[in-house]
Formats: C-alpha cells, sequence, structure tokens
C-alpha cells in the first residue's frame, strides 16, 4: 500500500468529500470495524515476558518487544523523582517520568533504527545522576504500531471507560473517517477546558482519560491523550503531538486514514469542511479563554510524537 503525508488543503478536500459520500459499501465497512475491535483484544496490550532484558537492581528495561514498537521501563529504587531519556534514531531526545514500581511501556516513535535509553535520578534540584543506560536497536514489523498501542501517555486498557465509549462509537460508525468523526464530536461537545489546572500543572503530569470522562475538563494534554486512545482502541493509528501553536507549548492529534494518509496539520470542523484536528481548540470553550495557554491555532510546529 503506498502511503503519503496529505497537505492541509487536500485534507480538507478530500474529508469533505469523504465525509459527503461515505463508504460504497457500509456493511464492509462495519465488519472492518469489528475487526480491528477483535485485533485489539488479541494483541495491542503492552507486555513485558521478560526474554530480552536489561537492567540493575533498580531498574528494568523489558526490550522483548521492539518488533512491536515499544519498551516497557520499570523503576525498583527508591528515589521520588526519576527521569528516563530515550534517544531515538534521528537524535531526538525524548524526556519521561518514572514513578516507582510502576511498569509503563513508552513508544519507539522514531521507527526503525538505534535508540539509547537513560535513567536518571535526581540528586537535588534540576541535578540528576545517571544510573542505567542501554542501547538497542529496533526493527518494527509495522510501522503503525507505535500509534496502537497503549503508552504512558496514551493508555488505555479493556473495560476502561474511554474504550467501552468508542466501541459504541465504532460500532455505529459506517467507516473509519465516520468514527473520527464521532469521536471528535463526543470529545469536543463533553469535555471543557479546565484553566484552574493549566494554570497549576507541573512537570511529570499524566493524563487519566477514565478521570477526565468523569469530571469532564482537561488540559490540552487530556484531550489529545483521551481522543487518542478512543481510535487507538479501535485500531485508527493516532500519533498524540507536542509542539507549539504560536509561542505556546501544544498537545493536539494526527489520524492515519487509508483513504488519505496521515492528517497531519490537525482538523477542525466548521460545519462545513474540515481544516484542523485539534481537539482543544474544538472543544466548547471560547478561544480567547484558552488562547493564553494552547495558542491561537494559526501556527503549528511538531516536535515530539507519541
Amino acid at each position: 500500500m503506498h502511503r503519503k503525508h496529505a497537505t492541509v488543503c487536500a485534507v480538507s478536500l478530500l474529508l469533505l468529500a469523504l465525509g459527503a459520500g461515505g463508504c460504497s459499501d457500509g456493511s464492509s465497512a462495519k465488519n472492518h470495524t469489528a475487526e480491528r475491535r477483535n485485533t485489539l483484544q488479541e494483541y495491542l496490550i503492552p507486555e513485558a515476558p521478560g526474554s530480552t532484558v536489561y537492567g540493575n537492581d533498580t531498574v528494568s528495561i523489558d526490550a522483548s518487544n521492539l518488533s512491536e514498537g515499544y519498551v516497557m521501563v520499570r523503576y525498583q529504587g527508591n528515589v521520588e523523582k526519576v527521569r528516563l531519556q530515550i534517544t531515538i534514531p534521528d537524535g531526538e531526545v525524548y524526556s519521561y517520568v518514572l514513578s516507582p514500581d510502576v511498569s509503563w511501556s513508552f513508544p519507539l516513535s522514531g521507527g526503525n533504527g538505534a535508540y539509547h535509553l537513560d535513567v536518571l535520578e535526581q540528586v537535588q534540584d534540576d541535578m540528576y545522576a545517571l544510573i542505567f543506560s542501554q542501547d538497542l536497536d529496533a526493527a518494527i514489523r509495522d510501522e503503525f504500531l507505535p500509534f496502537l498501542y497503549p503508552n504512558q501517555y496514551v493508555w488505555f486498557s479493556p473495560g476502561d471507560t474511554a474504550v467501552t465509549r468508542a466501541a459504541e462509537l465504532s460500532a455505529e460508525s459506517s467507516n473509519d473517517l465516520d468514527f473520527v468523526e464521532m469521536v471528535y464530536y463526543d470529545v469536543t461537545e463533553n469535555i471543557t477546558y479546565d484553566e484552574e489546572l493549566a494554570a497549576t500543572v507541573t512537570t511529570g503530569y499524566l493524563p487519566d482519560n477514565t478521570r477526565t470522562m468523569e469530571r469532564k475538563k482537561g488540559i490540552c494534554f487530556d484531550y489529545a491523550s483521551l481522543m487518542a486512545a478512543m481510535l487507538r482502541s479501535q485500531g485508527i493509528p493516532t500519533k498524540l503531538i507536542f509542539g507549539y501553536s504560536g509561542d505556546a507549548y501544544h498537545a493536539w492529534i494526527s489520524v492515519w486514514l487509508a483513504e488519505t494518509g496521515w492528517v497531519d496539520s490537525i482538523i477542525e470542523f466548521d460545519g462545513k469542511s474540515w481544516s484542523l484536528l485539534d481537539p482543544t481548540l474544538a472543544a466548547a470553550n471560547s478561544r480567547s479563554s484558552v488562547k493564553q495557554y494552547v495558542g491561537d491555532g494559526s501556527k503549528y510546529t511538531e516536535k515530539y510524537f507519541y
């Protein structure tokens, strides 16, 4: 299959056309949705089987599933602040926070190639000491897998509120595009922006999609994580992206559709056509109220993909 990156204009036109025309065979599309759902239950749950493990007394790196596009890391020491840094093949460094005795999956979002992992413990203030490092060489069997599995930033599991809701919407949808649109509206119409949290959030904040749905509030990280979790849980490759909207550090998503390839430049439905997929700006908020936290959507600069 030929996969291409779509430009904003091409995406807008294609999504408008697809939205108007739909699939030529609705029953076939619904079968495809059911197939995606069954596939998730069968294998899209990260595991740490222990067949390939690196580490020491305080760090365990399970690299058994590099071909699936992720690595599992567990910290078992007693230092409160611990960081994981993953250098991807292009040299970009991704930084995460590790919690004691919690095993997380982390995506190999740079694709095939050489990765370097460093685990660091806080010494004092912003000073950290390296306690373990490991080189890994990944050959991922499918380029979409890093953006289908749950990871620390997009966590979900069978039975979660977000997964259950996504399955309900999937059953009602006629094709993948219809499903994306339904999830988009479900999130943007039911979640409002939490300005109080945005003003007080600290380094190490992690989204909790069940919490977001229960509180019906969240920041851009929560919006993007929730929508990504819902889409991934039904087999739609989805990137959670961190970068800049103007001068504001911001999170949004990008989805892959067979008809269009990656919808890289965010989309928003204005009632007539699609132009951007940024759930924070599209939600039931005034743009002036969230602009100071998420920018105004006038210029997006992508930096990290999860």
